[in-house]
């Protein structure tokens, strides 16, 4: 007996539940890939721009006269009630490349000024769970340059973020070191860490 084929399922319907400012749940009925009937539940962001591409989240390389350093920051979550280890990121604006996002947030982050070289694919971060897109993007800091000698954070209302840096030959590790802290890691990130960390062994 053949497997059942993941293409052949479809939606079918797709109808509002609740109602937030930022985001919206949504009933889901779709035919499986053996042809059953079933229902999903998601959560939708409310403010995705005509590109599909929600959030931008930045590998930012700070580059000078010693080992390169990955820059990180640190901010409290509501939803994990947690002091959360992540990447640079935020939402991309209408009308905007997901380059200048790239760029734009690592400044009002962290301060520093970086030129965007490297964007992926859009991604899904939660399938499971939303329809939330993103792509990574690399950017470069060149710590030699005068704008980059005493970055400033241009952080919203109420965005409390703490920025650091650590050496890209000890990532991972640094990382175990903040959770037996107490911090959590953003999965991306662990899973990024942790992919430099293989890849020569692989």
């Amino acid at each position: 007996m053949s497997r059942p084929n993941p293409f052949n399922a479809k939606v079918t319907n797709v109808e509002p539940l609740s109602q937030g400012k930022w985001i919206q749940t949504r009933k889901i009925d779709y035919i499986d890939a053996a042809g059953n009937p079933r229902v999903w539940e998601m959560a939708v962001r409310t403010t995705q721009p005509e590109s599909g591409v929600d959030a931008v989240s930045v590998f930012s390389l700070l580059k000078g006269d010693g080992p390169a350093r990955v820059v990180l920051v640190k901010q409290f979550r509501p939803p994990a009630n947690k002091v959360m280890i992540e990447m640079p990121a935020g939402l991309v604006d209408p009308n905007e490349k997901v380059e200048v996002t790239a760029e734009r947030e690592l400044y009002e982050e962290t301060g520093y000024r970086g030129k965007c070289i490297r964007v992926t694919p859009m991604m899904f971060a939660d399938p499971g769970l939303a329809n939330a897109t993103m792509v990574m993007a690399q950017v470069e800091v060149d710590l030699t340059k005068p704008e980059n000698q005493n970055p400033q954070q241009k952080l919203d209302d109420g965005e409390y973020i703490d920025v650091f840096t650590v050496s890209v030959n000890n990532f991972r590790h640094e990382l175990d070191k903040l959770i037996a802290e107490g911090c959590a890691v953003d999965a991306k990130l662990y899973h990024f860490a942790l992919g430099l960390e293989m890849g020569p062994t692989l």
